[in-house]
């Protein structure tokens, strides 16, 4: 017999055992199993999972969404194990139908998944109500502990409900006979210890209320209460207002106005903050329904206690990443435009300062003018590093070299009352990322410092060694990094603050004293390279910084990042095709061509540059093309143009360094980022038409 046909053969034998159930027992009871519902299109699925499962519970099957709810108008059932992917309606859509129905919306769910095990799948799992994940293939002792849980709270509460009725049915019996009294008693105390040792052995707390009760005292509590909280059992008796003397300020109100609402029939169930034993706060999910005796009258609430701290973490942490990610997307886009603006005013002051004699006093407003314009281009070059567009030129940063550098640089800017103190670990490996960007980074890092010590201090930096394996809560990919340390003895940083202080334009300095943009620039650039940021700070005794950087493995590859050293400046006459949708910028950099002695034929798009190359293939020497353009972009310009005419010498102007400008090299494509000065866009035609000498 096949592995198939004993599943089979087990499946109907189960289907037998359960109408034999059904029909009763050899002493004329009724059976009463508590069910499980499968929920799988696949058959395979379905059998393998019932013979896991048959010993547990009564394993029901459906092989669609619409089958299963179909199933649960039919009956009760403990829990329900869904698959994910289903055709038609798929596991989320029928875990939503579920909940959204009163009489099966708390049905524990358990989904199962042969894919999709990253944080934004299970987080939604877990927002359509899922209780767990068992992600297939299905480790049977695994899946059997996961659904028992559940079996016996299902158990638990059908029990206890029960228990009321027969408690009602005993002081009726009591009149008629007190032996049977005695006997019903002690019946009771063993069914009150078997349910005790069930509830003690489950992860979560459990305990009974008394309606009315106030202040909130449970009359029992299961499972380790002094190790989710920190107090013991009888502490809390001694003092009755334990519970809500010690819930969140912000929570109280809302939490005290919703137990108080159960008198009114109401079910509870809650999420709050808790302060435990040890000053630290918890979030707890509070649920309770209401227990009832046979004439319907409320005798207490049945509750939960689960901790979901770490789960409210990883949905914090979720939110802060895409909140930073939205506004570096925001910050990028908004620096793009400004760069074309600030093209087109530093080219036309450069035009003004070649083509017009100006006097003193003309030359000197100009002057003030391009200062000005260059301010806001450093500007926009810190908004391009929080947004991670920046063009970075990794490669082995030299750590003793470095802080030669950055005393150097710092002597003469932090004052006599700051200190900078150097603590480099031995054997320390070597930083891979843009030594121009780290220098500037810690810069910013130690002006922070230096300004939250108005009275003095010292400026710790140092640099350590740390492995991180896959499993992270920094977000960083396994292997060796370097922590770069940037530590103060300063007034430190409120905890409400912390991660505002990342955002670009938030500071905490007086008007005038900062731009807020300098912590955001180091953020932007750690991520950039393949690192991270993390702040630590407490108030009045101060903040530390560590920059999480790769350490260096082998040698830096120069692809993409050739440089050629000793060019002339090319003084030929060339034939030039410029493509700029901005007209303004279109018009300063043709003039700023034409003034260094080429011939410049200019274009809004594309798409006339390439008529004009198929028509006349050897009228351009040289192809000029903005990047971000409609319909079609600079380097599908440059690549169609080399299908007309090959090697044709090519530079990308662009706004911000998006991820395809960064390996230009390998194309042979020049690039050139706005706003540039002219010395950079001759610099940028002689190594274009280097590069196309070589190619």
């Amino acid at each position: 017999m096949t592995m198939m046909e004993s599943l089979a053969s087990k499946v109907s034998e189960s289907v037998g055992r359960e109408q034999l159930d059904k029909a009763g027992g050899a002493d004329g009871s009724v059976v009463d199993r508590a069910r499980i519902l499968v929920v799988d299109d696949d058959v395979n699925n379905l059998l393998a999972i019932t013979n896991v499962l048959e010993d547990v519970a009564e394993v029901v099957v459906a092989k669609s969404g619409e089958e299963a709810l179909r199933h649960l108008l039919k009956g009760d059932f403990a829990v329900i194990l869904l698959d994910v992917y289903m055709p038609g309606m798929d596991g989320y859509e029928t875990a939503q139908m579920i909940r959204g129905r009163e009489h099966t919306k708390r049905i524990p769910i358990i989904f199962l998944s042969a894919v999709n095990k990253e944080i934004e799948h299970l987080m939604r799992g877990y927002s359509m109500g899922a209780v767990d994940y068992v992600f297939k293939p299905v480790e049977p002792v695994v899946l059997q502990s996961k659904v028992a849980v559940f079996v016996d709270l299902f158990l638990m509460n059908r029990e206890m409900q029960r228990k009321a009725a027969k408690e009602q049915a005993l002081l009726d019996e009591m009149l008629k006979a007190n032996a049977e009294r005695l006997r019903a008693e002690r019946a009771l105390r063993l069914s009150e210890q078997r349910q005790g040792a069930i509830i003690q052995s489950l992860p979560i707390l459990l305990y009974l209320e008394t309606v009315g009760t106030w202040p909130r005292m449970p009359d029992f509590v299961s499972g380790d209460f002094k190790a989710l909280t920190g107090f013991g059992s009888d502490e809390l008796q001694r003092s009755p207002t334990l519970w809500q003397d010690r819930l969140h300020p912000d929570d109280r109100e809302r939490v005290l106005s919703a137990v108080a609402d159960r008198v009114n029939g109401h079910s509870l169930a809650l999420e709050y903050r808790w302060q435990c034993a040890d000053g630290t706060y918890k979030h707890f999910l509070d649920q309770a329904v209401f227990l009832r005796d046979a004439d319907g009258q409320r005798l207490e609430y049945a509750g939960t206690l689960l901790d979901v701290t770490e789960r409210k973490d990883l949905e914090t942490q979720l939110l802060h990443v895409r909140k930073m990610d939205a506004i570096g997307k925001l910050t990028g886009g908004i620096a793009h435009d400004f760069n074309n603006l600030l093209a087109a005013v530093i080219g036309g002051l450069g035009m003004i300062e070649r083509r017009i004699p100006l006097d003193d006093a003309q030359a000197k407003i100009l002057a003030m003018t391009q200062h000005a314009a260059g301010q806001g281009a450093e500007l926009v070059s810190r908004l391009l590093s929080f947004a991670r567009k920046q063009k970075l030129e990794p490669a082995a940063v030299n750590i003793a070299s470095l802080s030669a550098t950055i005393d150097d640089l710092l002597s003469h800017t932090l004052g006599g009352l700051v200190a900078i103190v150097w603590e480099i670990a031995p054997d320390v490996c070597t930083p891979y990322a843009d030594e121009a960007q780290l220098e500037l980074a810690l810069m910013n890092l130690a002006i922070n410092a230096r300004d939250a010590m108005p009275d003095g201090g010292v400026i710790t930096i140092s640099a350590r060694d740390r492995d991180v394996d896959i499993f992270n809560d920094l977000g960083l990919a396994a292997g060796r990094y370097v922590v770069l340390t940037v530590a103060d003895t300063g007034h430190g940083i409120p905890p409400e603050l912390i991660e505002r202080v990342l955002e670009p334009f938030y500071t905490t300095k007086e008007i005038g004293k900062g731009t807020g943009l300098g912590l955001s620039m180091v953020y932007g650039f750690t991520s950039q390279s393949g690192g991270t940021m993390h702040i630590t700070s407490e108030e009045g005794k101060g903040t530390r910084v560590e920059l999480w950087l790769p350490c260096f493995a082998g040698e830096p590859s120069a692809e993409g990042r050739e440089a050629v050293q000793g060019l002339s400046v090319v003084t030929e006459r060339l034939n030039l095709a410029l493509v700029d949708d901005h007209e303004g910028v279109r018009a300063t950099t043709a003039a700023l061509l034409e003034d260094f002695g080429h011939k410049v034929w200019s274009a809004p798009c594309g798409a006339v540059i390439l008529d004009r190359l198929g028509a006349h293939p050897e009228s351009v020497d040289l192809l000029i093309s903005d990047y971000a353009m409609p319909l079609l972009s600079g380097l599908e310009v440059i690549r169609r143009a080399r299908q007309i005419r090959p090697c044709l010498p090519a530079i990308i102007i662009t706004g911000y360094a998006e991820e395809n400008v960064v390996s230009l090299a390998a194309e042979d494509i020049v690039a050139l980022t706005k706003p540039f000065t002219p010395a950079q866009l001759q610099d940028a035609i002689s190594r274009a038409m280097v590069a196309a000498q070589i190619m």
